[in-house]
């Protein structure tokens, strides 16, 4: 790991030089934070869990022409990635509310949205990653229009297969968040899907119960983090490689 020239560190994953260039490694950590990373712990084997369903769920989007920073999984906790200029902003789409669409607007949690809403939020810790206009971005050239009708295509492309994905395995996809990438060919940029997609990004509850099955069980002391990621992966048919590190045998 220290041999390594470590491009930037996350929340919860680190980047490292790649073994080719225009290529990066995507190392996935334990650490898990919330509230802007006021709230943090670490939970034995989060990593290797986001990193399987986050290979499994790239794979499946290449597959179907959602071209992505995926390239192949190198063990338990490590990816090839494709290096991309990353654009500033999170994109969050939302089906039901919850979360801070709730909080903003007075929506109950759990109430069907009338349509997917796609929400632009700028990345930036300090400032408390603040929901920006279109006006916004492209005034302040985070990008173009576009690059939004493109992000915006895409986000709506990795809805409907993720709801579907999810819906398959007795599980509804709530919400997400996810982040665009520039790759560039000569003078031409290409705007890709990049970071990750787990229950670290998504809001998954059982289709029956509502059970939370993400990363709000940690925001929410509700418990059980873990055992429902992996419930997750257990579902979508991945769990092979992970009983031992669920077990605690791997550190």
């Amino acid at each position: 790991m220290t041999r390594r020239k470590k491009i930037y560190e996350g929340k919860a994953k680190i980047l490292y030089e790649g073994p080719e260039p225009g290529t990066l490694i995507q190392y996935f950590k334990d650490d898990t934070t919330a509230f802007d990373a006021t709230k943090k712990a670490v939970l034995e084997g989060k990593g290797v869990i986001n990193n399987r369903i986050s290979e499994y769920i790239m794979t499946k989007l290449n597959s179907i022409g959602v071209q992505n920073h995926f390239i192949k999984r190198l063990n338990l906790r490590e990816q090839l990635i494709k290096e991309v200029e990353i654009i500033p902003l999170e994109v969050v789409c939302r089906n039901i509310a919850a979360g801070s669409l709730s909080t903003r607007y007075g929506l109950p949690e759990g109430q069907i949205l009338p349509r997917s809403i796609i929400e632009f939020y700028l990345k930036d810790d300090k400032l408390h990653d603040p929901m920006v206009s279109e006006e916004h971005i492209t005034a302040f050239n985070w990008a173009s229009t576009q690059e939004i009708d493109d992000m915006m295509a895409l986000t709506l492309r990795v809805n409907d297969f993720l709801t579907g994905l999810f819906g398959g395995v007795g599980i509804t996809l709530v919400d997400f968040k996810i982040e665009f990438g520039r790759v560039w060919e000569n003078d031409f940029a290409r705007v890709i899907l990049a970071d990750e997609i787990s229950p670290d990004s998504c809001r998954l509850w059982d289709a029956i119960t509502n059970e939370k099955l993400d990363k709000d069980r940690f925001r929410r002391d509700l418990g059980n983090v873990i055992e429902s990621y992996t419930e997750v992966a257990r579902r979508l048919g991945i769990m092979k490689e992970m009983p031992t590190v669920i077990q605690g045998g791997l550190h």
